[in-house]
């Protein structure tokens, strides 16, 4: 037997559905809706068990982010331990005059590094060394209860779409 796509079966359904219902034919009532409830069944069958693959990938697809957040930790636990050893090897090198370290291995050494700008009052700072950043922010809650009351916001508009709900 040729297993269909839900695709497919919903285009015979809807092509069944224009044939039975052809005022041209005259088919009695009971063919018209044994055919398209035999059809329906179909289409319920294949839609419970894309259903229920479509499950089995959103718990494999749950299971995946919480292997990505365990990951994530562990590697933030051991990025947070790497800086906390080399701030500790440095600061004990600076506290103990030692410049430099060298083994078969590699070779340690602390290093000036170039200039860097501090800010301690951005308020002195005169007007020639800032930039003026402008940034919008559209505020669709208010645009959303605008329209509702009956204003029309130029550029926007409320739409309905569509939504699967698997309970």
């Amino acid at each position: 037997m040729n297993k269909l796509s839900l695709y497919d079966l919903s285009s015979h359904y809807l092509s069944a559905l224009d044939a039975l219902t052809d005022p041209e034919m005259d088919l009695p009532a009971e063919v018209i809706n044994d055919t398209l409830e035999a059809l329906t069944d179909e289409i319920e069958d294949k839609a419970v068990n894309v259903a229920k693959f479509l499950r089995n990938m959103e718990t494999t697809t749950q299971a995946i982010k919480e292997a990505e957040a365990a990951m994530a930790k562990r590697r933030k636990t051991l990025e947070n331990r790497i800086n906390w050893m080399k701030a500790y090897l440095k600061d004990n090198m600076e506290r103990t005059g030692i410049t430099k370290v060298e083994c078969p291995y590699f070779k340690l050494s602390l290093q000036v590094n170039p200039p860097a700008v501090a800010i301690l009052d951005e308020a002195a700072i005169p007007a020639e060394f800032k930039e003026p950043i402008l940034s919008w922010k559209i505020d669709k809650m208010a645009i959303k209860e605008a329209i509702k009351h009956g204003d029309v916001v130029p550029g926007a508009d409320l739409v309905n779409g569509n939504r699967l709900v698997i309970k």
